[in-house]
C-alpha cells in the first residue's frame, strides 16, 4: 500500500464523481447533499511511466504496480464538529487516513445545488478547516484539562507531555490548523496519539470547468493563491473530464486527451501530489517472472524496503544488488548495465533512492 488519502468537502463539490473516476468502483453520487452516507474505500494503481520502460527491458509475465487507497467521506457542513449533518461519525474516518484531499467546488453548474446557496470556494475551504480545527480543539481540551491535573499532582508522565498540549491547544485556540504549527517529534508524537485531523498533510483538488484545465479563470487563481498561503498544494482537475475518461479504452484515453491538449489525466496529478505530500519514493524489483513497484518512505534503508515485500527479507538482510531506472534506460538492458559498472553492491545502512531497481540478498 502506497499511502491512505480521504476526500473532503462539502456536499456537492465533486467528491464521490472523483472517488468513482479515480476507483471506478461506483459510489453513489447524486444531486443533494449527503448522498454518500457510508464511506467507500477503493484501491487505484499509483501511474509511473516508469514501471512500463522496465518492463519493457524484462518482458515479464506480470507487471504489477503499487497502490493507494482513496476513502470517500460523507459531505461536512458548518456544524460537523458538533454534530450537523453527518459529520460526528465520519470525523473518525477522516482521522484514519495518513493525508486529506480537501475537494473544492470551482465549477459553474446551476442545476448541481449548493449546501451555502451560491459557490465561493475560498469561503467553502474555510468552513471545512474551521469544522476540523474546532474537532481537534475539542479532543485537546478535553486531554488537557485531564492531562493538567495530572501533572499538577506531580505525575510524570502528564509533566512531560504537557508542554506539547499546552502549544497545541493555545495554536488551535486561534483558529489556526495544527499543520501551520512548527512541531517537533514529541509534539507529532501527542498528535499521532490524539488523532488531530489538522496535524495531517492536506492539499487541495480544485474541482473545475473543462475550460479551466488550460486557462485558469480569476476564481480559481485566487483558490491557487489561497493555497499557497496555506502552504498547501493544489491541483487543478474537471470532474467531468475524469469521468469521461475513466470509462474509455487505453487508445481512446489517449485520442480523448490529446483531442483536449492534455498530457494526462488530472486523477494521475492528483496521485503524485499525495506521493509528494507523504514523502514517498518507488523502488522496483525486476525479472523475467514479474516487474513491481514497491512504496516507501523517502530516508527508508535497504532493509526497510525489503521489508516492505517481506518481513524475512528485513529480518535476514544481507545485501541490496542496486541500480537505477536511469542506467537501464541509458544501457537498455541489466547486462550492459553491469558490464558499465554501474550495478552496486549496498549495506544495511543504504538509503533507497526514488527509482531504485533492486534484488536483495538475505539468510533466515
Amino acid at each position: 500500500m502506497g499511502f491512505n488519502c480521504g476526500i473532503v468537502g462539502l456536499p456537492n463539490v465533486g467528491k464521490s464523481t472523483l472517488f468513482n473516476a479515480m476507483t471506478q468502483a461506483n459510489a453513489p453520487a447524486a444531486n443533494y447533499p449527503f448522498c454518500t452516507i457510508d464511506h467507500h474505500n477503493g484501491i487505484v494503481a499509483v501511474p509511473d511511466r516508469r514501471l512500463d520502460d522496465i518492463a519493457s527491458k524484462f518482458g515479464p509475465l506480470s507487471v504489477i504496480p503499487t497502490t493507494v487507497e482513496f476513502v470517500d467521506i460523507a459531505g461536512l457542513v458548518e456544524g460537523a464538529s458538533k454534530g450537523e449533518g453527518l459529520g460526528n461519525k465520519f470525523l473518525g474516518h477522516i482521522r484514519a487516513t495518513d493525508a486529506i484531499a480537501h475537494v473544492v467546488r470551482c465549477f459553474d453548474d446551476p442545476s448541481i445545488v449548493h449546501t451555502y446557496g451560491a459557490a465561493d470556494p475560498v469561503n467553502d475551504i474555510e468552513i471545512i478547516t474551521t469544522e476540523l480545527v474546532l474537532a481537534d480543539l475539542d479532543s485537546v481540551t478535553k486531554r488537557f484539562d485531564k492531562i493538567a491535573s495530572a501533572a499538577k499532582i506531580g505525575n510524570a508522565e502528564a509533566k512531560k507531555e504537557f508542554p506539547s498540549l499546552e502549544k497545541i491547544k493555545i495554536h488551535v485556540e486561534t483558529g489556526k490548523p495544527v499543520r501551520s504549527l512548527e512541531l517537533d517529534k514529541a509534539d507529532h508524537e501527542l498528535c499521532h496519539t490524539l488523532g488531530l485531523i489538522t496535524s495531517k498533510p492536506l492539499f487541495y483538488v480544485l474541482n473545475a470547468n473543462e475550460s479551466d484545465i488550460k486557462t485558469p479563470s480569476d476564481k480559481i487563481k485566487k483558490v491557487l493563491d489561497y493555497a499557497k498561503k496555506d502552504n498547501a498544494p493544489a491541483v487543478i482537475v474537471a470532474a467531468s473530464i475524469e469521468s469521461e475518461l475513466a470509462t474509455l479504452s487505453p487508445e481512446d484515453r489517449k485520442a480523448f486527451l490529446d483531442d483536449l491538449g492534455l498530457e494526462e489525466p488530472g486523477l494521475h496529478r492528483v496521485i503524485r501530489t499525495g506521493y509528494a505530500l507523504l514523502n514517498l519514493i518507488t523502488y522496483f524489483t525486476a525479472g523475467k517472472k514479474e516487474v513491481r513497484a514497491w512504496t516507501i518512505h523517502n530516508g527508508d534503508t535497504a532493509p526497510q524496503a525489503a521489508g516492505k515485500i517481506h518481513s524475512d527479507f528485513e529480518r535476514g538482510f544481507i545485501r541490496a544488488e542496486t541500480y537505477h531506472y536511469d542506467d537501464l534506460m541509458k544501457y537498455g538492458n541489466e547486462q550492459a548495465v553491469k558490464a558499465a559498472g554501474r550495478l552496486r553492491s549496498e549495506g544495511a545502512d543504504y538509503l533507497v533512492q526514488d527509482g531504485d531497481i533492486m534484488n536483495f540478498r538475505f539468510n533466515v
